[in-house]
This record gives C-alpha cells, sequence and structure tokens, in this order.
C-alpha cells in the first residue's frame, strides 16, 4: 500500500500543494509542447506524481535497489540504514530485482521496510527474470519471502532486451501467465516491464495484448539523439497514460557526468522535467542521497529554452551511443539474461 495516497496524506502534505508546470513530451516523439501536470509534495517535501492510470501518487525520486545494497560497497548495517533514511525523507517508490547480488538486494531491503511499519509507507516494486510461468513462479515466492511482504506493489518483467523476449514471456507457457495468475491472487498490484536496449523492442511488448501499468526505460539528455526512448516509446505510454519510470539518467555508469561533462543537477532536472511518474536513481551513500534530495526538493522544470540548449550542446558527443553502451553492448545485460539467450555471461 502507498502512503500518503490523497485520503491518507498530512495537512502539510495538503498545503505544500503546488500547480508546477512541467515541461512534457506530448506529440510525436519530441519535447516540444506544454503540458501542465498538476503536482504536490509529501510530508517529506518530495514531489508526487501519478502512476499513469493506477490511481496511485508516486514519489518523484525511486531508491534503485541495486545501488542501495550493493554488498561491494555497503554492509548490511549501512545498505538498511541508507534505505531507512530515504524513505523517512519522503523517497517512498522502492526499486528491486530478483536477480540483484543473488537475492542479496531484495533481503536486505526486506530487513530495511520491516523495521517500524516501513513497508506500509512505501511503493514497493520489484523485477522478475524468468520467461516461463515456471521460472517466474519462483521468482515470485522468493522475492515475498525475501522482501518479508505479503504483496508487491509493482511486479515488471526485466530486461526486454532481446528480440524474442515478448514472444517467450507471452508463450502458452510464458512468465505472463504467472503474472496474471498473481494479479487474482493479490500476491502482486500491478503489471509492467523493463528495458533499455532498443525502442524497437519496447513497442512490440507495447503491442502485446495486455494494458501495463508502467515502463521502465533509459531517459537521459543523450538519448534523444540516438535510439530515442524520449522519441519512440515515450509519446506511446502518455497516450495510453501508462506510467513512465525513468532510469539511467547518467547513463548508467556515470559517464553522462564523468566523460561527457555534464551536471549532476541538469542531468537530473532534464529527466524530472518530463512527464515521467518516478526516476529510479542509484543512490549508494548518504552524500548521493543528500544530493539528489536537494536537487528535488528544489526542483524546477526546464523551459523548453533550456532543454533545447542541452539537446544542443549534446548532440555532436551522443549521436554514437558511446554515453549510452546499454544500448548497444551486452555490458549491461544481467547475467541470468544474457544465460537464458545461450550468451557468455563474461561482460562484452
Amino acid at each position: 500500500m502507498l502512503a500518503m495516497n490523497p485520503s491518507q496524506s498530512s495537512r502539510r502534505e495538503f498545503l505544500h500543494a503546488t500547480a508546477a508546470g512541467v515541461t512534457a513530451a506530448s506529440t510525436a516523439g519530441a519535447v516540444g509542447a506544454q503540458q501542465v501536470i498538476q503536482q504536490r509534495v509529501n510530508a517529506g517535501d518530495i514531489p508526487l506524481r501519478p502512476l499513469g492510470k493506477t490511481g496511485e501518487m508516486v514519489s518523484l525520486l525511486c531508491l534503485g535497489g541495486h545501488s542501495a545494497t550493493n554488498p561491494g560497497k555497503l554492509s548490511e548495517v549501512e545498505s538498511l540504514k541508507l534505505i531507512q533514511r530515504a524513505v523517512d525523507e519522503g523517497i517512498t517508490f522502492m526499486d528491486n530485482c530478483w536477480d540483484y547480488h543473488d537475492g542479496e538486494a531484495e533481503e536486505r531491503m526486506g530487513k530495511a521496510l520491516a523495521q517500524n511499519g516501513r513497508r506500509d509507507k512505501v511503493f514497493l516494486m520489484t523485477k522478475v527474470c524468468g520467461r516461463t510461468a515456471t521460472e517466474a513462479q519462483s521468482n515470485l515466492e522468493d522475492s515475498l519471502r525475501r522482501l518479508r511482504t505479503d504483496h508487491i506493489d509493482l511486479w515488471q518483467f526485466h530486461e526486454i532486451v532481446y528480440d524474442n523476449d515478448p514472444n517467450w514471456i507471452f508463450a502458452q507457457d510464458g512468465a505472463f501467465q504467472t503474472g496474471l495468475k498473481a494479479l487474482q491472487q493479490g500476491k502482486i498490484r500491478y503489471l509492467g516491464f523493463t528495458g533499455h536496449k532498443d525502442p524497437i523492442i519496447h513497442l512490440k511488448m507495447l503491442g502485446m495484448p495486455y494494458d501495463w501499468a508502467s515502463v521502465q526505460m533509459p531517459l537521459n539528455v543523450m538519448d534523444v539523439h540516438y535510439r530515442s526512448f524520449q522519441k519512440q516509446v515515450l509519446p506511446v505510454l502518455l497516450q495510453r497514460n501508462i506510467g513512465v519510470l525513468a532510469m539511467k539518467s547518467l547513463g548508467g555508469d556515470g559517464s553522462i557526468v564523468s566523460k561527457a561533462g555534464i551536471p549532476v543537477e541538469v542531468a537530473l532536472r532534464y529527466v524530472l522535467s518530463m512527464p515521467i511518474s518516478t526516476l529510479v536513481t542509484g543512490i549508494d551513500s548518504e552524500k548521493v542521497l543528500d544530493q539528489n534530495l536537494k536537487i528535488v526538493r528544489e526542483f524546477q522544470p526546464m523551459a523548453e529554452a533550456e532543454r533545447a540548449a542541452i539537446e544542443k550542446q549534446s548532440l555532436a558527443m551522443a549521436g554514437d551511443g558511446r554515453f549510452e553502451l546499454f544500448k548497444s553492448s551486452k555490458k549491461f545485460d544481467g547475467p541470468v539474461h544474457r544465460k537464458q539467450h545461450g550468451f557468455d555471461t563474461g561482460i562484452s
């Protein structure tokens, strides 16, 4: 259950309500037209946005489950503290996946949310890696156990990055059948899918016979110039009122900031100014949490001229995709999915 929805909001939240205008893509795949999104903030001064047609209001920042639970950087104690502080600060959309850190990500997040009733304060999303009904059912049972919950708010078919993934999931014995069953049983509330490879594959998934609650995809200052999800997929999601979950706002590995020289605040504001429901952010320290909280709390939508100037600046360096290698290499493809398709699980 998502906390801080209209029936549960504090008086303070409503006093902070604002009709901020957000520059939005509304036609033909370009961010050109102006569309006003009514926006309010929660008790932590984090803006809330609608999750498509679901009726849910979710925090504009989503805590990326992979970074926040990375055992190579954070001890379990540090990870739990980070997750709990994010929730307490008002970041109430939680991201995770069945295969992150071999299940450790869900384990840690489950422990963190189990304390002081935080599970009831968040909108909890995790992802399923299995492509068959049997595999997906096993993933679901693992996720529910690890996350210490009796239901998952949003369950997304993960990494739809190979051309045959949609057909595989929608086969007679495919994972989609498990998703439908779980919806009927109340084990999940909404279904969506994720992917980072090619807009054409996303469009193929959107052409399948199901009205998705959400779609997760890369959106950043480079995307508009190269295999663009902003141009090709975003307009379809807006037309169908499907929740937009943005990711890889810094290029997946931070290269948009570290190599292309785009300041973090500019990179995030660019994406936050789109008509997205939430931005999944890789927060792996208190310092990054503080940085992102400041950006989102002080967020002012970019004017069209400012967006155009940034896109013009990034054109020369973005056209060949060097800062979005998740679209053209297997570097960002998870080992589970590479193995499913018979690829070497090493990075290439």
